[in-house]
């Protein structure tokens, strides 16, 4: 187990130091000048020569990302122009919005996706199976930021049964940051009321958010369950005269999830990047829309940070998941 972390943990620093590339490059051969952003467009012009050497803009790009690579190991993502903070302050900042939208959409996609996924299976071939499987096909189907809007537009303006966007509301008492995560703090502070206005606030992002991770948990776990529930032993079960709900319950679903395990994991690190989609249809003040912001601004530092995160987020989800299959499988674990 060790070493696969090991194993891992390198080559995940491999593949940031590739996506730092990637993102480096593409950033500074776009179009566009970054120090006359950074100056201001009523900057003169020995204004924005100044801060071209003072930002090392004039200098070879290999030397710059060399420079770049540096800050980052120590901790430096450079500073936003569009802000004027340092990335790393701003990040800290919006990234606890992101992580709170996230968690909330995947305990939704797993609450509702694994017991459709059974039931799917459990119904094969009839009028339940076919609408459960419609459902995941139209997850697979429509754009999340389609869905956001037409969420807006049906349950809260026409309805108005929840806020068009936003964490709170304008009178909603902002209650002390321990997480950074409203909801949570609220619950720490025992603030009810800030925590059922904050749950309100992200229901809408967080449905269109977990639209697609509930259709594909749905689709890998009835088909793991049709699978189990075909086997030899489920058939001995059934045989035996143990009742359907304990032959789902700890026969099947037990050695389905592991595939759908999987597919959760997987799920979350794509919700990170899909936040950005969102959180711009919401405003939702998180990690997605700073770098969406960021972008229409052309402030190229920012965007590279939040690639990054986003990036290393994804990896350590994938470890994290191999590592709980490998607990839960001892197959899995005897082959590390």
């Amino acid at each position: 187990m060790r070493r696969l972390i090991l194993k891992r943990l390198g080559l995940m620093v491999v593949m940031l130091v590739g996506l730092a590339m990637i993102t480096f490059t593409v950033a500074n051969v776009a179009p566009g000048d970054p120090a006359r952003l950074a100056a201001g467009p009523d900057a003169s012009q020995e204004m924005v020569e100044q801060i071209r050497v003072e930002r090392g803009f004039d200098r070879a790009l290999p030397v710059r990302f060399a420079i770049y690579i540096g800050n980052l190991v120590q901790g430096d993502l450079g500073t936003s122009v569009y802000t004027g903070r340092e990335v790393a302050q701003d990040v800290a900042i919006f990234l606890p919005a992101t992580v709170e939208l996230v968690l909330f959409s995947i305990f939704i996609a797993i609450v509702l996706g694994v017991p459709l996924g059974v039931l799917a299976a459990v119904w094969q071939n009839k009028a339940g199976d076919h609408a459960i499987r419609l459902l995941s096909v139209s997850g697979v189907a429509l754009p999340m930021f389609w869905l956001g809007l037409m969420l807006q537009w049906y349950l809260a303006l026409e309805l108005g049964w929840f806020p068009l966007g936003g964490r709170l509301g304008t009178f909603d008492e902002v209650p002390p940051a321990i997480t950074g995560m409203i909801s949570v703090d609220a619950l720490l502070s025992g603030d009810l009321s800030t925590f059922g206005a904050a749950l309100n606030h992200m229901i809408l992002p967080a449905t269109a958010l977990s639209f697609p991770a509930l259709a594909a948990i749905i689709r890998v776990n009835r088909a793991e369950m049709l699978e189990v529930l075909g086997r030899d032993y489920v058939v001995n079960a059934r045989a035996q005269g143990i009742g359907p709900i304990r032959i789902i319950a700890a026969y099947a679903l037990k050695n389905a999830i592991l595939p759908t395990l999987a597919m959760i994991g997987l799920r979350f690190g794509w919700m990170l990047g899909g936040t950005v989609l969102v959180e711009s249809v919401f405003d939702f003040p998180g990690i997605g829309l700073y770098a969406a912001k960021a972008a229409i601004s052309s402030d190229f530092e920012p965007i590279m940070a939040v690639t990054l995160i986003l990036g290393a987020a994804f990896m350590l989800t994938n470890l994290v998941i191999d590592l709980t299959y490998a607990a839960l499988d001892p197959r899995v674990r005897n082959q590390i």
